[in-house]
């Protein structure tokens, strides 16, 4: 079955997409975050030279918090850091939606890249 298109965001500048620090980082370490409103997972990520971050990611209805570790994912690393219950979310993972389910696909380069290394 075909989906309805969605109308295109309003257009920016490249230089507006520049602005949005967007880097490959390294999953260290994840867990299920029990404080959360909605299922999710506490994650820390290694963006190389920029360090440890921490990110809170609902994803947990196509990941377990095993199969996170190790897993090189996109982010946003530019954001104002947000708390979230008892968490401060330094970064946003990127994902896509699976349409009609729960599921976030997380972006991820298809070759290895090293921890901090931005999208361009």
């Amino acid at each position: 079955m075909a989906s309805t298109p969605q109308p295109a965001g309003a257009q920016i500048g490249v230089d507006d997409f520049f602005r949005a620090d967007i880097r490959a980082g390294r999953i260290t370490r994840a867990e299920v975050f029990a404080g959360a409103r909605k299922p999710a997972f506490k994650l820390w990520i290694d963006f190389g030279e920029q360090g440890e971050r921490k990110s809170s990611a609902q994803v947990t209805a196509r990941y377990t918090a095993e199969e996170l570790v190790g897993r090189t994912v996109v982010a946003v690393t530019n954001f104002p850091p947000r708390q979230i219950a008892d968490f401060m979310s330094e970064v946003l993972v990127l994902g896509v939606p699976v349409p009609g389910t729960d599921e976030v696909v997380l972006l991820s380069p298809d070759a290895d890249v090293p921890p901090g290394a931005r999208v361009s």
